[in-house]
């Protein structure tokens, strides 16, 4: 008699073992009930067709979880059919490190304010939409993110001033959008290292911030704005992390043959300014892979050495005021 009680313990035993993972893989039901909100705000898009409120919303797609807390920490939406505004309720998943809208054409309004309340998240990317509105002050105070991705938008406006404050923030892309105005002074004081720098394709003029240059950049790209006057504190020979600067079809205006050359600097167009000068003996140094000075006021002849004259081209230099030597046509004797 005692037999079939034992073999019922042990199968309650082995049930319990592994009901128990199944229970604690479990969402939070709150986070559940936002995720679904966010969904109906959407319409139901078919994107987000796995949001079944009867499964765990750990294993939903676009979703992940805390491996310990069951807490949402990441939701990306990249390559859908969301349609709208972004819903306000993104703001009510406390323990959101990543927000990633990308390649949601019909995503449309403003930033919602709503994101303010996530002060845990750590990288806000919203891509590829028509997203637009101005940049939200707000975004400057969120202490807690290191990288901010809005590119490709129709975002209007002055850049916030108080995002280069930001203590952890590495990396930050503005690029193609519509927005107006200077380079925020604070630019020059990114914390982080190995900070990436896209503000190219946009609106933005007057003088770039001589305190942009207190900072090594590995990667700067502004180009394609309507910046002016002198760019010669983002060169520099102390700098040891250049490698990417691209300043092109702006309205920049300065001698070039006073610039000192980063040691690892490989890409390099300054095409359509107002650049004079002539071109410094330390390009033949560098290894380019880019180079492209052409639609400028430059003079002289162009070093030889390097890979001035077998990489690039006559179009990387012509166009120039009375720029001469190979790959151009020789200089007048």
């Amino acid at each position: 008699m005692e037999t079939p009680k034992l073999l019922l313990c042990l199968v309650l035993i082995i049930f319990s073992i592994f009901l128990q993972p199944s229970l604690s893989e479990l969402c939070h039901p709150q986070d559940k009930k936002v995720l679904l909100q966010i969904k109906k705000a959407f319409n139901n898009p078919y994107t987000l067709t796995s949001w079944d409120p009867q499964t765990d919303c750990c294993h939903w797609y676009c979703v992940q979880c805390d491996d310990k807390t069951h807490r949402i920490t990441d939701l990306f939406v990249n390559y859908g059919d969301l349609a709208g505004p972004i819903p306000h309720q993104v703001g009510d998943l406390p323990f959101l490190e990543t927000l990633d809208f990308h390649k949601n054409p019909n995503l449309t309004g403003p930033i919602p304010p709503a994101i303010a309340k996530l002060k845990k998240l750590r990288y806000l990317m919203i891509t590829w939409t028509n997203v637009s509105g101005p940049i939200p002050d707000f975004i400057g105070e969120m202490d807690s993110l290191e990288f901010i991705f809005l590119s490709f938008n129709n975002l209007t406006g002055p850049i916030p001033s108080n995002i280069g404050k930001l203590p952890k923030l590495t990396g930050l892309r503005l690029d193609r959008n519509k927005l107006s105005g200077p380079i925020p002074d604070t630019f020059g004081e990114f914390k982080g290292d190995n900070f990436y720098l896209y503000l190219s394709h946009n609106q933005l003029s007057g003088k770039i911030p001589v305190s942009l240059g207190r900072k090594d950049f590995p990667f700067v790209d502004l180009s394609r704005n309507r910046l002016e006057g002198d760019a010669t504190p983002l060169f520099g020979s102390e700098k040891k992390m250049l490698e990417h600067l691209d300043l092109s079809r702006n309205l920049l205006e300065f001698d070039l043959s006073k610039v000192e050359l980063p040691e690892r600097l490989s890409y390099l167009d300054l095409n359509h300014n107002k650049i004079f000068g002539s071109l410094p003996e330390g390009l033949t140094k560098l290894s380019l892979q880019q180079l492209n000075v052409s639609y400028n006021r430059l003079c002289g002849k162009i070093p030889v050495g390097g890979e001035l004259q077998t990489r690039f081209d006559y179009s990387a230099y012509f166009h120039n005021r009375c720029l001469c030597g190979a790959p151009l046509p020789s200089c007048k004797l």
